[in-house]
């Protein structure tokens, strides 16, 4: 009898540690839903956006995890039409050129009331920089900055918007840091569907992918 209970009790405790593994698995699956909140792309389709309707542009399409920006006649690109913060925040993704030799990764953002672009592989394949400060585009004003893009490379874009700061990085190096107090901050006539938040390219077929927002309050930049 005594043998009896023993292998009863060896049975229930195995029963309780099976459900508390599969408890655990199923904390851990709503944490990782949480740390994703931040994806404002979903990897599968273009819930959230929209193609803009810039008229010349290239064919848009998700494929494989990616947002296809094809190529056009002038811009290509898709629009956030969620609401977005306007300070203290960062949008990162991640960007590749695949035809072409303009910019592949042009991000319209906010900054308080007034819109902004930073641009990646521009003006000749090779320019970075934001447009416009003070009427000058990123080809001619102090946040110009020189870079050589591989084709079908990703490469790493992140942007910060603080109270009074623009700050950008390109595989984790710092390609613009300007401070905007006493600047006018204005975009080209061309990417002004994109705003709020978007993205386009340039008479170039770009991969975008990884797309995500975070607000900065309570984190330091």
């Amino acid at each position: 009898m005594a043998c009896r209970v023993v292998v009863f009790l060896v049975v229930l405790s195995l029963i309780s540690c099976k459900g508390g593994h599969k408890e655990q698995k199923i904390n851990q699956s709503e944490t990782d839903e949480v740390q994703d909140s931040t994806l404002i792309f979903d990897g599968k389709s273009l819930q959230g956006w929209e193609v803009t309707n810039f008229g010349p542009q290239g064919p848009v399409y998700v494929s494989g995890g990616v947002i296809i920006l094809g190529m056009g006649d002038g811009c290509t690109g898709v629009t956030f039409k969620r609401d977005v913060p306007v300070i203290n925040y960062e949008v990162s993704l991640d960007a590749r050129r695949v035809e072409g030799n303009d910019f592949f990764c042009g991000l319209t953002f906010p900054v308080g009331k007034d819109p902004c672009t930073l641009i990646v592989g521009g003006w000749g394949s090779t320019t970075i920089g934001l447009s416009c400060i003070n009427g000058m585009d990123a080809s001619e004003n102090e946040t110009t900055s020189q870079r050589n893009f591989e084709k079908n490379r990703w490469y790493s874009i992140r942007l910060a918007v603080t109270g009074n700061n623009i700050e950008a990085w390109i595989d984790n190096e710092k390609v613009v840091d300007l401070t905007t107090t006493g600047k006018k901050l204005s975009i080209r006539a061309e990417v002004e569907l994109s705003k709020p938040l978007g993205i386009a390219s340039w008479n170039t077929t770009a991969g975008i992918r990884n797309i995500r927002i975070r607000r900065l309050e309570d984190s330091a930049n």
